[in-house]
């Protein structure tokens, strides 16, 4: 399935997918932040339901919508369930993909097992290597998994928060593998460099949650159309927390040269996929 857009009015939603499914195109509604996610159940009539819905944006009042509705009636197969029908376990797969998922069950896993006896073991396992040299000659991926380790309850929940939110629409509006390259290049990079600046003694998903953030915010901005977008706010939010942690005035010590450069690789490849007209692909 491919999220086709999210609306904050549901009744507008079921109306659309009311109308798609009279012209055989087959849509599920599903929560998505603080509106109602459509998606497309065959990939293959993307462009088509797409023309539909730029018709729709521009008059979704139009008599055949609503028409529809009465059409269909309760044997649509694509209805919404209004109010809170859903699990918790439920609105937090129904926003995010394999990829999505799987980290964040990665590093809530890891999570617990530190804290149950594993610490040095896995942190020993997973953290970056003491100099580029060891890292290019012998554990390359190293470079990869210091993104698994958290170091208390807040550490873990902020980043995990921020990466099911923002991986979710990445992994929804542009696929898994989008996500993954996003996710795999705003691990090396940001990691190295902070591994340069100060030492190989960090961890966690934040450089590559910058990263998300940087790739959401560009991508919105360069290319409205793929439907992503970040609130001013929260832009601003995480851009104050970046520069307080170089601050060093909000607690211990951040890995403040990885969401530095992970903002960086997000921002970056926003515009290398502008450039070459893959956001969308």
């Amino acid at each position: 399935m491919k999220q086709l857009v999210v609306l904050g009015n549901a009744r507008m939603a079921q109306a659309f997918i009311d109308y798609l499914a009279t012209i055989h195109i087959e849509c599920k509604l599903a929560p998505a932040g603080d509106g109602v996610a459509i998606w497309l159940v065959n990939d293959e009539q993307y462009q088509q339901a797409d023309a539909e819905l730029q018709q729709f944006m521009q008059n979704p009042n139009d008599q055949r919508y609503h028409a529809a509705s009465w059409q269909t009636g309760d044997h649509s197969k694509v209805r919404f369930r209004y109010g809170g029908q859903n699990s918790f376990i439920s609105n937090i797969v129904a926003h995010a993909g394999p990829v999505t998922l799987s980290v964040l069950v990665a590093a809530v896993a890891i999570y617990v097992l530190m804290n149950i006896g594993f610490q040095n073991l896995l942190f020993n396992n997973l953290r970056i290597t003491d100099t580029l040299e060891q890292l290019l000659s012998l554990e390359f991926w190293r470079a990869i998994t210091p993104i698994f380790l958290h170091f208390s309850i807040v550490h873990i929940a902020f980043n995990c928060l921020w990466w099911w939110q923002l991986g979710g629409e990445i992994e929804q509006r542009l696929g898994s593998q989008k996500l993954l390259l996003v996710t795999l290049v705003a691990a090396v990079i940001p990691n190295v460099a902070q591994l340069l600046a100060a030492g190989p003694l960090f961890g966690g998903l934040s450089g590559v949650v910058y990263a998300l953030l940087g790739y959401i915010w560009f991508t919105g901005w360069l290319n409205p159309r793929v439907g992503l977008s970040v609130s001013p706010s929260i832009v601003g939010f995480m851009l104050l927390w970046l520069v307080f942690g170089f601050m060093n005035v909000i607690g211990p010590p951040m890995a403040n040269l990885a969401h530095l450069f992970g903002l960086l690789v997000g921002c970056g490849q926003a515009l290398i996929d502008k450039a070459t007209d893959k956001g969308t692909s």
